[in-house]
């Protein structure tokens, strides 16, 4: 492993911000502190900064050795909220805040990418500019399209733009990226059925919707196995049906809520028309009423194929051929999509390891609770600060030390 000797030696002091950001967790779009300790530290180290963009967002301002003259630019992210969720962790460094926590590791996200900043701050030999962007409210809140909106890629127009997400259970010393989708789309569906409440003793009196909404979810399942293609991905969770208020009452009214993932908009798109077809013509045949919506949140992550080859260089050049893994698609999804869909770019993963880094504070590691994302347990792992921080820094030199083929495909399979 060819870690940065810069970076590797004040890795203990980034370490240490990074746990201050864990033990105060912000939610989306409330990340005032965070975003005051990021900005505060790019201020310290030289770095001139912008502020407020997607609410709470912060851009750092890297020019080269040319001033930025030569108008090339790379835009590095990490993302800075956590999620509203009870933290089962003892360590010295867990939330203060009920009901806060750091995990899916963003504070480690905002910490390599500090480290790679003040890296940066002092060592400048390159042409052009580096814009480190720290995001808000990846987690539900749309931060990057928020940041987007806001003028992002208009103040700060890069060639490319790069993500990262550590990911458990691969040992650390591993990367993997890929190009084509790499994370799903994320979806929400809310169904009302409407029949007619009554005595649960007279039950041909009313118009139950309880058994209308079961039939509608065991119909859904059709969709996946008889009207998708078996070779297209997708996924229909019903992960929430309320209905009722007694035992001995049929209810007037029933709720199907849930999610839908998929990789492409054509299978998205038959997804939640044929969702529609099902839950309305379902309802009809009972007699019952239904109403049908779809929220699409999050598009699909696309990485473009230069981007992801050359990502997968850098990292091979720092942990070898054999470390730099081909990225598996998953069904999880990720903001960082709207990035990749206003500018070419790759969203990879780094290696947390198998939760074994929290021996230390909870006496055994493994019998602590699993170290994977969105769990109670999880706590990211601090060996990444240097591996993370070197990838940032050979990233945007060997980015801007080469010039990019024009033709390269760009989003959406443009040239």
């Amino acid at each position: 492993m060819k870690l940065n000797d810069a970076i590797l030696a004040q890795s203990k002091d980034i370490a240490a911000i990074r746990r201050d950001i864990h033990a105060h967790p912000e939610l989306c779009f409330e990340e005032v502190r965070t975003a005051d300790l990021v900005a505060q530290k790019l201020t310290e180290w030289g770095i001139p900064i912008h502020r407020g963009m997607g609410t709470t967002g912060v851009v750092g301002i890297v020019h080269g050795r040319d001033g930025g003259k030569s108008g090339r630019a790379i835009g590095l992210r990490a993302d800075m909220d956590a999620l509203p969720m009870t933290e089962f962790n003892t360590f010295a460094h867990a939330s203060r805040h009920q009901g806060k926590m750091h995990a899916c590791g963003h504070d480690g996200h905002t910490a390599m990418l500090l480290g790679a900043a003040q890296y940066f701050s002092k060592h400048r030999d390159f042409d052009g500019t580096i814009y480190l962007i720290f995001q808000p409210a990846e987690e539900g809140g749309g931060g990057a399209r928020e940041m987007i909106k806001d003028g992002l890629f208009e103040k700060f127009p890069v060639e490319a733009v790069f993500g990262m997400h550590n990911w458990p259970g691969l040992p650390v010393g591993t990367f993997a990226v890929s190009s084509g989708p790499v994370m799903a789309s994320t979806n929400e569906f809310t169904i009302t059925i409407t029949g007619k409440g009554g005595h649960a003793a007279m039950p041909h009196m009313g118009i139950d919707p309880v058994p209308t909404a079961c039939q509608i979810v065991q119909g859904f399942q059709t969709i996946l196995t008889r009207n998708k293609k078996p070779v297209d991905a997708g996924v229909i969770s019903v992960t929430m049906i309320h209905a009722g208020e007694a035992t001995n009452v049929i209810p007037d009214s029933c709720e199907i809520r849930g999610t839908v993932r998929a990789f492409t908009v054509e299978v998205l798109d038959l997804i939640e028309r044929r969702m529609q077809e099902v839950a309305e013509g379902v309802s009809a045949a009972f007699g019952a009423q239904c109403k049908f919506h779809f929220r699409r949140n999050y598009p699909s992550t696309v990485n473009t194929a230069y981007e992801a080859e050359f990502a997968r260089r850098v990292m091979a050049g720092i942990v070898g051929p054999e470390n730099a893994l081909q990225q598996e698609p998953t069904m999880g999804a990720e903001d960082f999509a709207f990035m990749l869909q206003a500018r070419p770019g790759a969203y990879c993963f780094i290696a947390n390891g198998d939760g074994a880094h929290r021996g230390q504070y909870e006496g055994g590691g493994h019998d602590a609770g699993p170290c994977t994302l969105h769990n109670p347990h999880y706590d990211f792992n601090d060996e990444l600060i240097p591996l993370g921080g070197t990838y940032w820094i050979k990233l945007a030199e060997e980015w801007l030390a080469h010039q990019p083929p024009a033709d390269r495909p760009m989003p959406g399979g443009k040239a």
